[in-house]
C-alpha cells in the first residue's frame, strides 16, 4: 500500500481571469498575463502608494496582483447557511466550500449511491485577514463580527458532505496546498480514507498584506513575475482556489472514473538551518527531489516537464535550479532534455494556493500534451546556466510527445522558512475500451435538476452548449445518462430527457429550452419529499415511464439498472449558484471588497 499509485479523478478551481480550469488552460496556452492593478472594489491603492518605497512598513510600492471576481458573493441557502452566518464566514471558507461541491459534482460523486463517507479533506491556506476587517465595526459596538479560522475551512466540508475521513487545514506557508495533496495521498495509502479532497485557497483582502511584503522588498516593482529572467525582482501576489479529488488508481479504473492524471509519489522535508531564515538551500531541495524520485520509482530521464516553485526572485530562482540540476544530473538526465516553467508568471504567486495551481497546470499539460510558454522571459538570469542544465524553458506553445512512456511531470512547492514538497504525476492509462457514442442497450435517460426553474434552464442550456462544442462533445449517451443518474443530487425542479443518441438528446433539450412539447421530455416540480419507496427503472414499463416518475418526485433506484456494467463518468456542467453579496458589517470599503 505504501507505494500505491493515486488517481486524480477530479480537478476544479478559480484563478485570476480564469473562472474555471478550462479558461485557465486557454490563458496558459495563449501565454496570457492575468495580473492587473488592484481593483477599486478592494481598496484604493493610491492611498498606500509610495513608489520609492522609502517609508518601509507604512506604504506599498506595488499596485499589482492576480485577483478573483466576486469573492463577496455567495449562495448561503444552497448550503443551508443563514445569511448572517454567511457574512461572518471567511470568504476563503465559502470559496472552498463551493469549489468542493463543483469538484464532487463534476466527478460524479454527489449521488446517494456514489457518496463515499470515508473521504478525507485536506486544505492549504495561510492568511486569515477577514477577521481583522471585522474590527472596523468595533467603534460602532459591533463585536460579533466575522471570523477567520483555518480549521473551519476543512471541517465545514466534512460536515456539509457528511465525510468521516481525516479533516484538517494545512499551513506550511507557500507550500500549504501541495503539502495538503501529499498528506491526502499518504492518508489514502494508510487506509485512513478511501478517497480525499485536497487543495487550497488564497485571498488578498487588506492593504497590510502588500505593505508587509513591500517592507521586505519581496514584490516586483513593475507588476510582472519574471521567472528565470535577468530582470527578476520579486513576485506578484495572487488569489485562487483549487482542489483535486483523489483515490487509489486501481479503484478509479474499476469505477470507470474520468482520470486526469496519476500521482506516482511525493515527499516532504524541511531545509533546516540555512544562511538565513528566508534563504533557501539547494542541498535540501536536491535531497527532496531525489527522495521523491526514489519513492516514485520513476526514472528522472522520463520526466518531460518540471513545474517549478519559480517566484521570480533574483536569489530564489537560481537556488531552485541549482537543486534541480544536481538531482537530475546525478540521475543521468541530459542537458536541455526537460522543459521547465512556473504558472506564477501567468497568475501571480498564490501563496497558500500556489501548489494546487502548479499541480493543475502540470495535469493540464500532461493531459493535452502541450508545454505552455513562459511569459516575461526575455533574457535568462545569468546565475542560471540553462546551457549545461537538464532544463529549458519554453518560449512558445510546444507539442509534448510521449517518448515510449507516459508523459510525466514534477511539481515543486516551497514554503517560507524551508517547508518543501515535491510531487510526480504522469499521464493516466488508456481506457480499456473506447466507448462508442452511439452504443447502449436502449434509450438513455439524462437527468437535470436544480433548486429553481431558472437555474434548471441555465443548467440545461450549458449542458446543450457543452454537448455541441464543449467537453461533452462526442460523449456516449450511456456515460451521460449514468453520470447524471448516480453522480448528482436530486433537487426540486427537474427535467428528464429520454434519447437514443446524442442528436436526439440535443434536439429534445432544445425543445425543452424553447418551451416546445416533445416526446421523451418530462419536467416537474417537487414541493415536498414524497414518502414513497424507491423503485428501479426495470419496474416501470419503459424508460419514458421511469423518467416521468422521477420528474414527478418519485424515488427511482437508477443505480440498480447499471448492475454489472459501469459506463465511464463524464464531467457534466457545474451547478449555477445564485450568489448575492455577503460581507462584514462595519466595513467602510477601505479595507476590503465593497460596493463600487
Amino acid at each position: 500500500m505504501a507505494d500505491e499509485d493515486i488517481a486524480v479523478v477530479g480537478v476544479t478551481g478559480r484563478y485570476p481571469e480564469s473562472p474555471d480550469v478550462e479558461t485557465l488552460w486557454r490563458n496558459l496556452t495563449a501565454g496570457r498575463d492575468c495580473v492587473t492593478e488592484i481593483p477599486e472594489n478592494r481598496w484604493d491603492w493610491r492611498n498606500f502608494a509610495d513608489a520609492a518605497g522609502a517609508e518601509q512598513g507604512r506604504h506599498s510600492y506595488s499596485r499589482w496582483g492576480g485577483f478573483l471576481d466576486d469573492i463577496d458573493m455567495f449562495d448561503p441557502g444552497f448550503f443551508n447557511i443563514l445569511p448572517k452566518d454567511a457574512a461572518a464566514m471567511d470568504p476563503q471558507e465559502r470559496l472552498f466550500l463551493e469549489t468542493c461541491w463543483l469538484l464532487l459534482e463534476g466527478s460524479g460523486y454527489l449521488g446517494s449511491s456514489t457518496h463515499e463517507p470515508s473521504t478525507g479533506v485536506f486544505v492549504g491556506l495561510m492568511h486569515g485577514t477577514y477577521g481583522n476587517i471585522g474590527a472596523t465595526g468595533w467603534p460602532q459596538g459591533n463585536f460579533r463580527g466575522p471570523r477567520s479560522s483555518h480549521w473551519s475551512t476543512a471541517n465545514r466540508i466534512s460536515h456539509f458532505f457528511d465525510f468521516n475521513g481525516p479533516s484538517f487545514a494545512v499551513d506550511s506557508a507557500c507550500s500549504s496546498s501541495l503539502t495538503a495533496v501529499h498528506l491526502a495521498c499518504e492518508s489514502i495509502r494508510r487506509q485512513e480514507c478511501s478517497m480525499a479532497l485536497a487543495g487550497g485557497v488564497n485571498l488578498l483582502l487588506h492593504p497590510a498584506h502588500y505593505t508587509s511584503l513591500c517592507s521586505m522588498n519581496m514584490l516586483a516593482r513593475d507588476g510582472a513575475c519574471k521567472v528565470f529572467d535577468e530582470r527578476a525582482d520579486g513576485f506578484v501576489p495572487g488569489e485562487g482556489v483549487g482542489a483535486v479529488l483523489l483515490k487509489p488508481l486501481a479503484r478509479a479504473i474499476d469505477d470507470g472514473d474520468h482520470i486526469w492524471g496519476v500521482i506516482k509519489g511525493s515527499f516532504l522535508n524541511s531545509e533546516g538551518r540555512t544562511m538565513g531564515y528566508t534563504v533557501p538551500s539547494p542541498v535540501a531541495q536536491e535531497a527532496l527531489i531525489s527522495a521523491t524520485l526514489r519513492r516514485s520509482a520513476v526514472d528522472a530521464r522520463t520526466i518531460g516537464y518540471v513545474e517549478a516553485h519559480g517566484t521570480g526572485t533574483s536569489l530564489g530562482d537560481p537556488i531552485e535550479l541549482a537543486g534541480l540540476t544536481r538531482a537530475y544530473t546525478k540521475a543521468g538526465v541530459d542537458s536541455g532534455s526537460c522543459w521547465i516553467g512556473s504558472v506564477k508568471a501567468n497568475i501571480g504567486h498564490l501563496e497558500g494556493a500556489a501548489g494546487i495551481a502548479g499541480l493543475t497546470k502540470a495535469l493540464l499539460q500532461v493531459k493535452f500534451g502541450k508545454i505552455t510558454p513562459s511569459v516575461h522571459l526575455e533574457n535568462p538570469n545569468p546565475k542560471i546556466d540553462f546551457e549545461r542544465s537538464p532544463f529549458r524553458p519554453a518560449r512558445s506553445l510546444t507539442d509534448w510527445e510521449a517518448q515510449g512512456h507516459p508523459r510525466r511531470a514534477a511539481v515543486s512547492s516551497f514554503g517560507a522558512g524551508g517547508a518543501d514538497v515535491h510531487v510526480i504525476v504522469e499521464q493516466p492509462p488508456e481506457p480499456a475500451t473506447d466507448p462508442d457514442p452511439q452504443s447502449g442497450s436502449g434509450p438513455g435517460v439524462l437527468l437535470l435538476s436544480a433548486r429553481t426553474r431558472g437555474q434548471l434552464q441555465q443548467l440545461a442550456r450549458e449542458t446543450l452548449d457543452s454537448l455541441g462544442s464543449g467537453p461533452l462533445k462526442g460523449a456516449s449517451i450511456e456515460s451521460l445518462a449514468y453520470t447524471s443518474q448516480v453522480g448528482r443530487r436530486d433537487m426540486r425542479e427537474r427535467v428528464a430527457i429520454v434519447a437514443d443518441d446524442l442528436p436526439c438528446l440535443c434536439d429534445r433539450m432544445s425543445a425543452y429550452l424553447n418551451g416546445v412539447e416533445a416526446p421523451g421530455v418530462h419536467s416537474g416540480s417537487v414541493r415536498r419529499t414524497p414518502g414513497r419507496p424507491g423503485t428501479s427503472p426495470a419496474e416501470h414499463e419503459n424508460s419514458d415511464a421511469a423518467a416521468q416518475s422521477w420528474a414527478q418526485g418519485n424515488a427511482v433506484d437508477w443505480h440498480h439498472s447499471w448492475a454489472g456494467r459501469r459506463p465511464g463518468r463524464v464531467p457534466l456542467p457545474a451547478y449555477p449558484f445564485t450568489r448575492k453579496r455577503y460581507w462584514a458589517e462595519g466595513d467602510d470599503g477601505r479595507n476590503g471588497v465593497h460596493d463600487g
